[in-house]
């Protein structure tokens, strides 16, 4: 039974569920078997067309998908003859015929529109007003995917933009991994995308028409090299990483970060690069790296340090400490904001960065920030040249605070280590308390503390738990 669960292929599912002889499948194909049978009767005086029927399924209980589109999915013809067989056999729930326009068609949803059997014909998508601001409305199985025009795609970015009078001034790009994380594929296409907005766009949207927005780096894609000890293969690929957002921050148009559910790791470091970040409300953004015995080496300690030592200048003592405390905690316990409103408290985002109610608004109100920015005249920040930092005394107080926690039981010996390494890249390193740096020196910094904790054999096997498992190893 659970070999037939873990089919991918939705036809081959279907199949297998009718002609089994477990008990259990044979109830799931019944569950299912009816309840398209019932939509199908009922179509014409319960929905306007089965694109609003779907749609109630799934936002009014939480269905992945509709039940139309399932059956599409599931192969139209081949789930009727069945349901029919089922019918004649006396099995079905309800003894009702199928309606005629069943057999006729193959599919409810189409590029032209969703099947409405009150007026026997395709149903496009209504032209209200509202709906403008939905510049990719969400989809069915069976209608046309790809939005835009595309203006250049790998295996692992697609960079496009709507199409139309005005449509070509802003460049969107959407990530083809699996959960939108950040391998190497991706990383070139963000350094592509942002030299191609700057040689022929305004601005630049980073979106996902499904969330997540990230869920970080591939940690996959790294195996084969912690477990060949290559040292210095991984630190050129950190290296890598923090270049590519730094070129985020400092590209000659502005980018906007389209955030909807996770933006984790390096998801959230690419959002705080950016220069400015739009969310839905249901955004979750962390700096989780702790978890897997690591700390954020994509420029997220450095920007925190950078942001508590421009923070400090607007104090009476200039002391860039109590600006970090708060990153600290929140790196050192890997804490996810549990909403867009608390990424704003945890730092991730700043008081300019909008919140929006309806994710399908999301991609309309970035690219609109986007275009602001550039009517405004946005130019990139400078790069701070004299980043005060907390150096030593910094460290050795906050290791005051991990020392205790650790005497008390409350953290292991390697989570101690960890957030350690945090403490070290906040404060910018063993260096005078007050010492002026740059953001070199910072990403050095962390990326050398990054490096050195993935040689531990702690961090090795919390990663490679994850990776078997998906679930976190407290050792």
């Amino acid at each position: 039974m659970l070999a037939i669960l873990r089919t991918k292929n939705p036809a081959e599912k279907f199949d297998r569920l009718r002609l089994s002889g477990h008990p259990q499948a044979q109830f799931l194909w019944a569950v299912f078997r009816d309840v398209f049978h019932y939509c199908a009767v009922h179509l014409g005086s319960i929905a306007d067309n089965a694109r609003d029927l779907d749609f109630a399924m799934r936002w009014g209980f939480g269905w992945a998908q509709g039940p139309f589109e399932t059956w599409q999915a599931a192969g139209w013809s081949a789930i009727a003859a069945a349901i029919a067989a089922d019918l004649k056999a006396g099995r079905t729930m309800a003894a009702a015929p199928l309606p005629a326009w069943v057999g006729a068609r193959d599919g409810v949803h189409a590029a032209d529109g969703s099947w409405s059997a009150a007026r026997a014909e395709l149903q496009p998508r209504p032209a209200l007003p509202v709906y403008r601001r939905q510049l990719v409305p969400e989809r069915l199985f069976g209608e046309r995917r790809e939005a835009g025009t595309t203006l250049f795609e790998t295996d692992g970015v697609r960079l496009w933009h709507t199409g139309g009078e005005g449509g070509g001034d802003v460049a969107i790009l959407g990530f083809k991994s699996k959960m939108h994380t950040l391998g190497a594929e991706v990383v070139d296409g963000l350094f592509e995308a942002v030299a191609r907005a700057e040689a022929a766009h305004r601005g630049l949207v980073i979106w996902q028409e499904e969330p997540p927005f990230s869920a970080g780096a591939n940690l996959a894609a790294l195996a084969p090299a912690i477990e060949a000890g290559d040292w210095a293969g991984l630190d050129a690929a950190v290296a890598r990483f923090q270049a590519m957002t730094q070129r985020l921050k400092y590209a000659r148009v502005p980018v906007v970060a389209a955030v909807s559910g996770l933006a984790l790791g390096g998801g959230c470091e690419a959002t705080m690069h950016c220069a400015r970040a739009v969310l839905t409300l249901e955004s979750y953004l962390g700096l989780v790296e702790a978890g897997v015995g690591l700390i954020p080496a994509g420029g997220g300690c450095k920007e925190f340090a950078v942001r508590a030592a421009a923070a400090a200048l607007r104090t009476t003592n200039n002391d860039p400490f109590p600006f970090l405390t708060g990153p600290f905690q929140t790196i050192a316990m890997a804490a996810v904001a549990k909403s867009a409103l608390e990424a704003r408290q945890l730092g991730f985002v700043g008081e300019s960065d909008a919140v929006v109610m309806h994710p399908r608004q999301l991609l309309f109100v970035a690219r609109q920030t986007a275009l602001a920015l550039a009517d405004a005249g946005w130019r990139p920040p400078l790069p701070p040249r004299a980043v005060k930092v907390a150096g030593r005394n910094g460290i050795a107080t906050l290791e005051l605070m991990l020392v205790n926690m650790r005497e008390g039981g409350l953290i292991s010996a390697h989570d101690y280590r960890v957030a350690r390494a945090a403490a070290v890249a906040l404060c910018g390193g063993e260096v005078d308390s007050g010492a002026l740096v740059d953001e070199a020196w910072l990403l050095a910094v962390e990326r050398r503390e990054f490096i050195e904790l993935l040689k531990t054999p702690a961090t090795q096997a919390r990663i490679k738990h994850l990776l078997e498992t998906g679930k976190p190893l407290r050792n």
